[in-house]
């Protein structure tokens, strides 16, 4: 693996696009630590770290906060320039895809081939734009409140609260929030792999020393050393499972067309045993985090509640109570079948095979091979689900455990994420490889 990295570098075209991809990656961090104007850089570090102290970190706040600080790798909490992060772009890309099912115009738009994704993504930076003004308006409510970030100790952390300074910290943000877009599309166009899957990825990254010099500190190294072991086998086991796949066979027919001869020709569907990827745990943990945020704002200002946030500040702030738990598991499985139902469509694969002449052998072309796709599909779902489940709790499952936060390294959506984005941005690096007769990184 090494050499053929060596490798890599020893090519000049591949050379450019990783060192590219490199510095795209050492601006955005640099801009991660950047603060917005208005906002007291001090002053946010010692709320940050009375926060810890007081353990008050990340893994007790909302769930919506604390997936958002994530994917921003830290810089929502520190009120950065890119404070944001690419959630408002994850959102809009999700909310794209979903109106694709429910818009006939914009299914049109998809069966166009790459002009209508090329509009489509235009509708997806119009609403990403749109998303991170009304985002930064909200952060920056909240950090004109910051104990609602960073608990009752802090108390102040803007330098000046009038409206020109906060139109300018909005402008600011969204801005931000542009800025990463582009360098995302700059990665994917000049430099290797998909921009922003290694915008995530970086943002991530970019958490896991702190997260287990945190596990260090705490709990000292023999729990450190075991959570490093069970890290790896944690690691195998998501390459695994994102590597597994049910490959359905399929031939096509010979036919003729003029004197030349197409068709007879032997493929296979890949249907992956995770194919919704990440995204049911996204789903899953911004909704369980409405009910928290909306007991939030219905505390009164004597400190009372009435009684039904009072059970929601019991049962579905913490992600070490039992009821979140489950509750957190129903709706992973749930938007599992639900994103795995709109993304992929026995019905119209079916349909393009029989137009070409494919069938899968001993089985009908038609609505019989709809059928047996819907059934495979089905089976290999429900592990894909009950797998994202486990990948999910094992944070949560740690905080009980341990007492770590819910940015538990080795689990949720980061972990899915860093083996994911890595496995793909690994393979695209294979393929350039291959194309120069070298071997690849997995070889």
């Amino acid at each position: 693996m090494f050499a053929a990295f060596a490798r890599a570098f020893r090519t000049p075209d591949l050379r450019k696009k990783l060192l590219f991809t490199l510095g795209i990656i050492a601006l955005f961090r640099l801009g991660s630590h950047v603060p917005t104007p208005g906002v007291s850089y001090s002053l946010v570090q010692n709320c940050l770290d009375a926060s810890r102290a007081q353990g008050n970190a990340s893994g007790d706040q909302s769930g919506f906060l604390n997936l958002a600080n994530l994917f921003s790798g830290g810089a929502l909490l520190q009120l950065s320039v890119f404070a944001l992060g690419i959630m408002p772009y994850i959102t809009a890309s999700i909310i794209i895809q979903l109106l694709t099912v429910v818009i006939p115009r914009f299914e049109a738009l998809k069966e166009e081939g790459q002009s209508g994704q090329t509009k489509l993504t235009q509708y997806t930076r119009y609403l990403t734009i749109g998303l991170a003004i009304l985002q930064s308006a909200t952060l920056i409510t909240f950090a004109r409140n910051p104990s609602s970030l960073f608990g009752a100790s802090c108390t102040n952390i803007m330098t000046d609260q009038s409206l020109v300074t906060i139109l300018i910290m909005v402008i600011t943000m969204t801005a931000g929030t542009g800025l990463i877009m582009w360098f995302g599309e700059l990665v994917t166009d000049k430099g290797v792999g998909n921009g922003m899957s290694l915008m995530i990825f970086t943002s991530i990254a970019s958490g896991f020393p702190s997260s287990l010099w945190a596990i260090k500190e705490n709990r000292g190294w023999g729990t450190f050393l075991l959570i490093l072991i069970l890290g790896i086998f944690v690691i195998a086991a998501v390459v695994f499972v994102e590597q597994s796949q049910r490959r359905v066979p399929v031939q096509y027919a010979k036919r003729m067309v003029g004197r030349r001869e197409y068709g007879g020709t032997s493929t296979y569907i890949p249907l992956k045993v995770n194919m919704a990827g990440v995204i049911p745990v996204i789903f899953a943990s911004s909704l369980l985090a409405l009910p928290g945020l909306v007991a939030q704002f219905n505390t009164r200002s004597d400190g009372t509640a009435p009684g039904w946030v009072q059970w929601v500040q019991e049962n579905l702030v913490r992600g070490d109570h039992p009821i979140y738990m489950a509750i957190y598991t129903l709706l992973i499985l749930f938007f599992t079948f639900f994103y795995v139902s709109i993304t992929f469509n026995p019905t119209e694969v079916a349909e393009n095979m029989k137009k070409y002449g494919g069938f899968i052998p001993g089985i009908r072309a038609g609505r019989p091979t709809a059928e047996y796709l819907n059934y495979v599909l089905t089976r290999i779902t429900v592990p894909g689900a009950i797998y994202l489940a486990v990948v999910a709790l094992i944070p949560l499952i740690a905080l009980v455990a341990i007492g770590a936060n819910q940015n538990f390294p080795f689990g949720g959506t980061s972990i899915l994420i860093i083996v994911g984005v890595g496995l793909e941005t690994v393979k695209q690096i294979e393929a350039q490889l291959q194309q120069r007769h070298y071997e690849g990184f997995l070889r």
